[in-house]
C-alpha cells in the first residue's frame, strides 16, 4: 500500500494493491509540510519504526513509547541528517530535560533519551532512520564524553556502530546544556503538561 501525504495540505491518498509495500510518500517540498502533514506522516510510520526498533534486543527499543514525548509531534531539527527527529525522556530524564534550559543543565544518571528519526528520499519516499539513544551514566564510566554513553538502533534492530566521539563531537556544542539539543521551540511540551 502507497501512502501519499500531500505537502502542506496534510491530505493522505491511499494507493496501491494489496501486494505493493506499505509505504508513505510526501507528495511535494517535505519542508512545506504543515503540522497536520507531519502528523499524517508520524502515523503512518510511527508502528513500522518500533516494530523495526525492537527486532533486536536494545533494551530501550521496547519501552521507550511508554516515555515522556518531549515535542508535541516531529519536526527537522539539529544535525541528524535532516530527518524528522521526536525525542523520548524517561522518567529520570524527563523533569531536568523538559525545562529546555540553555545553562546550569544536569540530567542525572540513569537519564536516558530515544530519539525516533524518520529520513525523506528524493521522490518523497519515508524511510525509518536509526533511533538515537543518549544515557547518561556519569563521568566516572565516560569521562571523554560528558559522562554519556551515545548508542542507536538501526531500522532492522542491529546496533548502530560507531565511535562515541561521532556523536559527542557535535554535542559539546550545548556543553552548558549538558551536551543536550531540544526540539524546536514552537514544538515543545511544556513540563506542566
Amino acid at each position: 500500500m502507497i501512502r501519499t501525504i500531500i505537502a502542506a495540505s496534510a491530505v493522505i491518498c491511499i494507493a496501491g494493491t494489496a501486494h505493493a509495500a506499505d509505504t508513505c510518500v510526501i507528495k511535494g517540498d517535505h519542508w512545506d509540510l504543515d503540522d497536520a502533514g507531519v502528523a499524517a506522516l508520524y502515523n503512518c510510520m510511527s508502528a513500522r519504526m518500533v516494530t523495526g526498533y525492537t527486532k533486536g534486543d536494545d533494551p530501550v527499543a521496547p519501552v521507550y513509547r511508554d516515555w515522556t514525548q518531549t515535542a508535541t509531534r516531529a519536526a527537522v531539527a539539529g544535525a541528524h541528517g535532516e530527518r524528522f527527529l521526536l525525542t523520548f525522556a524517561n522518567d529520570i530524564a524527563a523533569p531536568e530535560y523538559l525545562k529546555f534550559a540553555s545553562e546550569g543543565v544536569e540530567i542525572p544518571v540513569g537519564g536516558v533519551l530515544a530519539k525516533e528519526s524518520i529520513k525523506i528520499g528524493k521522490e518523497g519516499k519515508a524511510r525509518i532512520g536509526p533511533l538515537f539513544i543518549m544515557t547518561k551514566v556519569g563521568l566516572d564510566d565516560a569521562p571523554d564524553t560528558g559522562g554519556w554513553l551515545y548508542s542507536g538502533v538501526q531500522p532492522n534492530g542491529k546496533p548502530l556502530k560507531f565511535k562515541q566521539a561521532f556523536c559527542h563531537d557535535c554535542h559539546v556544542g550545548w556543553e552548558s546544556q549538558d551536551a543536550l539539543a531540544y526540539p524546536l521551540e514552537e514544538v515543545r511540551v511544556s513540563a506542566t503538561q
